[in-house]
């Protein structure tokens, strides 16, 4: 069994503290620009287009990076102090490079206005753009930074969980499937942390491959590619940056939930015949993304179709059940910590159900470019992967556990639940009333309803931010006080 010494654990902590202050810092000031976004739609202040736009951009891309890191490195700090050894110089490389590709996209869109969206869709960055190519060219070396960093920080990661278990057949539990006894028991977060990032592996090198293109026809404009290939390159990429974010959370759901109940969470078949599966389906369901691409082949979007079903149940449900064991009749002292994981585990419950509904063929026609599409993935990134990472913040920063919290920051919680799911709401409001994403503001639509609704579900959205950021901020004391406190102590 690896042993692990102090000074392996103190550098450790002292990478993750960076990691988690510099999410706290990043995280409220990239849903200010999203609450600037909403009261925009909601006719309380006056943004010109090339700002909201450019505020979107920065928004998305950040807002997936942000948290994907964050997600990554606690995986990174949970197995490197627990379970193998890693090299805590990979982690600063990779926060160096994620830090550098932060800023350089936070100086393409607030300063050159650079307004592409997430999905910078070819040919889009290049067609009669309103921003100078500066910001093209520096938005598309910030991602290909991150990009290397999360390649170079997933890799080692499972390089060195290949080395520890012996290879991706036991990485991936196939060992339990057998009539014999495992030689060796393997924690569930290497499981899940296997199905998270190869797959991840896989989707940034051909983000990679599709950024160098992007890289390549900024230099050379007579270049041209097929479109359809780079949208489904680039909604590969995306699609599954997203969903291994939210199964990085559920993996210390898995390692740190059993602290609080006193029971164990071992794998079983039941859960590797899940966990692999999901492993292969995470691989296709994105094609559900291109339903309003007539000329992408048939095969294909039934394929995506069955794939998002099928992606949707296994892992979710075997671990929702996991999660209700471990809670039940378990005397669980129900401090932030559990209290964070139940509620993120509905979230992704929630968020994953809506994703389904948008999946289905029939219903996507409808819900495709609605307020319905941001509804489902603001729910289980917001009220899913957030509340997993707010989690994992507090048990780091808590003396002991079951650790009561002052009423300020237990009311500051609550206030964020309450804030982010009107929030929500809202957005899911938007989808069934058909009003449209992508439009920075609702009165050009030249339809009454459309118009006036819009506009007053922004305008409630809005005030619901407020109060995100107020419970956010209520919280912000004991989690501050809490990481920066061990350190000191250590």
């Amino acid at each position: 069994m690896t042993s692990f010494n102090p000074a392996d654990k103190g550098r450790h902590k002292k990478l993750i503290l960076i990691w988690s202050i510099t999410f706290l810092v990043l995280f409220p000031l990239l849903i200010t620009l999203g609450l600037l976004m909403r009261m925009n739609q909601g006719e309380m202040i006056q943004l010109d287009h090339d700002t909201f736009y450019a505020l979107m951009t920065l928004h998305g891309l950040g807002m997936a990076g942000v948290l994907f890191s964050m997600a990554w490195a606690a995986l990174f700090y949970l197995l490197g102090t627990r379970y193998i050894k890693l090299n805590t110089g990979v982690g600063y490389a990779v926060y160096a490079l994620v830090v550098a590709g932060a800023i350089g996209l936070a100086i393409a869109t607030l300063v050159g206005k650079f307004a592409a969206g997430w999905y910078m869709l070819y040919p889009l960055p290049f067609k009669n753009p309103s921003w100078p190519g500066w910001t093209t060219g520096l938005s598309i070396v910030s991602l290909i930074l991150m990009g290397v960093a999360w390649l170079v920080g997933c890799l080692h990661v499972v390089h060195n969980l290949s080395k520890e278990y012996g290879g991706l057949a036991n990485l991936l539990g196939w060992q339990y499937l057998g009539k014999e006894k495992p030689a060796k028991d393997i924690p569930p977060i290497a499981l899940i942390t296997t199905v998270s990032l190869v797959p991840g592996i896989l989707s940034f090198l051909i983000g990679a491959a599709l950024l160098i293109m992007y890289l390549l026809q900024l230099l050379e404009p007579s270049l041209s590619y097929n479109v359809l290939i780079q949208k489904n390159m680039m909604f590969f990429f995306g699609h599954t940056l997203v969903n291994i974010t939210m199964y990085c959370g559920v993996a210390w759901m898995y390692t740190l939930l059993p602290e609080f109940t006193g029971r164990e969470w071992k794998l079983n078949k039941l859960t590797v015949y899940a966990w692999n599966a999901t492993f292969l389906f995470i691989v296709f369901a994105y094609f559900h993304h291109l339903y309003m691409d007539f000329v992408q082949p048939a095969p294909l979007q039934f394929a995506g179709q069955v794939a998002s079903f099928l992606s949707a149940i296994p892992a979710t449900a075997v671990t929702l059940f996991g999660l209700i064991a471990q809670l039940y009749r378990s005397n669980v002292k129900w401090g932030v910590v559990p209290m964070a994981f139940l509620l993120g585990g509905a979230g992704w419950a929630v968020g994953g159900c809506a994703a389904v509904v948008d999946s289905t063929i029939a219903i996507n026609k409808v819900l495709h470019n609605t307020l319905w599409v941001p509804a489902h993935f603001h729910t289980y990134m917001l009220m899913g992967v957030v509340l997993f990472i707010l989690a994992f913040l507090f048990y780091m920063g808590s003396k002991e556990k079951g650790e009561p919290l002052s009423p300020r920051t237990s009311f500051g919680f609550w206030l964020f639940v309450a804030g982010a799911y009107g929030f929500l709401l809202m957005f899911y409001l938007g989808g069934l009333n058909s009003i449209p994403r992508r439009m920075s503001e609702y009165a050009s639509s030249g339809i009454d309803h459309v118009h006036g609704t819009g506009a007053s579900l922004a305008y409630a959205a809005a005030l619901c931010v407020f109060l995100v950021l107020a419970g956010l901020l209520m919280m912000y004391a004991s989690l501050f006080g809490g990481l920066l406190k061990k350190e000191a102590a250590r």
